[in-house]
């Protein structure tokens, strides 16, 4: 199989892919998280803030999932097509949801009526729960695995059973680490009162992720050890574990310093760490078959061709850089505590 410096290419697209999703994850995680508190906050103007604050970037953060589901399509299609109708539900409720979520931000705020304001309200706060929700729970099945059989196709017969509580557990987990990185964002681009009452959310925030993922991460270790097999062969591994622990410990030591800079840098580092512990438990798998090993589909199997790859890496070192600079073209541009004027939400 050819390589590229040491490495084949389904590797290096599994890299790729996993880099994609880490920056999503990092980007929509927080405007995710700063959504799903808004019901929390009570006044008009305070809620006015808090959508102007995530208003200028959330459309952009999605475009890293556009990127990412194009290059999971085409680098690992068969991968992508077991997920997606395996999954279909939650996908196809993902769908709604940040559907949903679009049209609240853009519709809250033209017109006046304090139910119309509300029922949007209602309809952002809910949409961005729910998604932090559902990237969890699918993320859970994945690492659990899923009944997958011959010709990798689904053979799971329950039409809801990918709520198992692995899935649900990692779910919650996923849903409370959004919304601490959320509250942190917040907190960045907040002051006065509203600064005050999110550093009160954001202790609680804190409260509800380290009890969800102590639970998952004590789950997991008990109910489903294949996961730490890989760090079991490989002691070294257990470098990944520790550092994830010890960015999850700096996020609560700095806000209580109320250096919330770095407090959200150490929330994006805990949230790329975990999504590094995934991809070292799964690789070389990318879903894993309950039902047989022999049906487990890996980046080998699921890859599209050598020649196909080589084409699209050429792709994505031109595209990147780009990605990146529009990125943080953007943030730096809208950078700073939020001012309410007449063209806000």
């Amino acid at each position: 199989m050819e390589t590229f410096l040491g490495l084949d290419y389904p590797t290096w697209w599994f890299l790729v892919v996993g880099g994609l999703f880490s920056g999503y994850a990092i980007l929509d995680g927080f405007d995710f998280g700063a959504g799903a508190w808004h019901l929390f906050l009570k006044k008009e103007n305070s809620r006015r803030i808090a959508l102007n604050a995530v208003g200028p970037v959330w459309d952009g953060n999605e475009v890293w999932l556009v990127i990412g589901g194009g290059a999971l399509f085409a680098g690992f299609p068969v991968m992508y097509a077991t997920m997606f109708s395996s999954l279909y539900i939650p996908f196809m409720l993902f769908l709604l949801f940040i559907i949903f979520r679009a049209i609240s931000i853009e519709f809250r705020g033209k017109e006046p009526m304090l139910w119309w304001r509300r029922l949007w309200d209602v309809c952002y706060s809910i949409s961005s729960i729910m998604l932090a929700f559902l990237l969890g729970v699918v993320l859970g099945n994945i690492l659990q695995g899923i009944a997958i059989g011959e010709n990798y196709q689904y053979q799971g017969g329950v039409l809801f059973e990918f709520l198992n509580p692995y899935a649900l557990m990692t779910g919650f987990t996923t849903l409370s680490l959004f919304m601490a990185h959320g509250a942190i964002f917040l907190l960045l681009k907040t002051e006065g009162r509203l600064f005050a009452k999110l550093t009160r959310l954001l202790k609680r925030g804190m409260i509800f992720f380290m009890v969800s993922f102590a639970v998952t991460t004590l789950y997991t270790l008990i109910y489903i050890p294949h996961l730490s097999d890989d760090f079991k062969s490989n002691p070294s591994l257990f470098i990944i574990p520790l550092l994830t622990f010890l960015s999850i410990a700096n996020v609560p030591r700095l806000a209580e310093k109320r250096k919330y800079k770095w407090a959200f840098l150490f929330s994006s580092l805990t949230i790329a760490f975990l999504l590094v512990l995934v991809a070292v438990e799964l690789y070389p798998v990318l879903l894993r078959s309950t039902i047989d090993p022999m049906y487990d589909i890996d980046i080998y199997n699921a890859a599209s061709s050598t020649k196909s790859l080589q084409i699209m890496m050429v792709i994505v070192a031109i595209g990147t850089p780009l990605v990146l600079f529009y990125t943080i073209f953007v943030y730096k541009t809208f950078w700073g505590k939020v001012k309410l004027d007449e063209t806000s939400y």
